[in-house]
């Protein structure tokens, strides 16, 4: 790679006009957009919350809906934002050619990937309330602590936003983010404590879940839905947004050289 591709990102408000232009856009099918990204995770909640719910005794002190609820806000908030900066942003890079007609006014590359990377966490973040509003329709928690959640969905949105760029760098079609969701995103909600405790797998997958972005996610995201102020609170969020910004240096090192081209 040529040296000016390693440039710290030369960063500026004109992020904004980008960012606005995909909201304009996403209106258009917001209604669509917004239920299909709210059925997935609230299935998954009532489905196995009821189903093994009533099968399962209490885990934590918390009964097994009220443990997948906060699980499932982070897994429906990671999902989004990586389907967002996969599919849609490599739409816009690739085959729509998006990218090359907005780099054609006097902004950057590296506002280009910001728009993207807040784009993708803005719409994870609708997902995350949207499980956070049903968790409070049914009654699973009354803590105002919850609140915290909100924040907490925005980060992990930036997080995995990143993260999914990086993949969209380096993809030839489509078909590639089928290796990323299949060898990432799915084993790592397995692994991050979603469904089960992490205290139930290996030491050697516990060791490996507590370096993955989506176990700090849910350590935050759990005991708050309990009303408890989560332990090591200020580590997990450090962590998250080292993953996102090592993310997004990591993307925009790599779309420069494939625009480069």
């Amino acid at each position: 790679m040529k040296p000016h591709f390693f440039s710290p990102p030369r960063l500026s408000l004109r992020f904004f006009p980008i960012w606005r232009r995909h909201l304009l856009v996403w209106k258009k099918v917001a209604a669509t957009s917004i239920i299909g990204h709210l059925a997935d995770p609230v299935i998954y909640l009532l489905g196995l919350g009821y189903g093994l719910g009533s099968l399962l005794p209490e885990l934590g002190g918390t009964s097994y809906m009220v443990f997948l609820a906060a699980g499932t806000v982070c897994y429906s908030t990671m999902n989004s934002a990586s389907f967002e900066a996969l599919y849609s942003g490599f739409a816009r890079m690739h085959e729509q050619r998006t990218w090359e007609a907005i780099l054609n006014t006097p902004v950057t590359l590296d506002d280009v990937v910001l728009a993207e990377i807040l784009w993708a966490a803005s719409k994870s973040l609708l997902s995350g309330l949207a499980v956070l509003l049903v968790i409070w329709l049914l009654g699973l928690s009354h803590s105002a602590l919850t609140l915290w959640l909100i924040p907490l969905a925005l980060l992990v949105g930036l997080c995995f936003a990143a993260l999914g760029l990086i993949m969209t760098a380096l993809a030839p079609s489509y078909d590639f983010f089928l290796y990323y969701f299949t060898l990432v995103i799915t084993p790592m909600m397995l692994l991050c404590g979603v469904f089960f405790p992490v205290t139930q797998l290996p030491p050697l997958w516990q060791t490996v879940s507590s370096v993955l972005p989506l176990s700090h996610a849910v350590d935050i995201a759990r005991p708050l839905l309990t009303g408890i102020v989560p332990p090591g609170a200020l580590l997990h969020v450090a962590v998250l947004a080292s993953y996102a910004g090592a993310g997004f240096y990591v993307s925009l090192v790599l779309f420069r050289r494939r625009l480069s081209k």
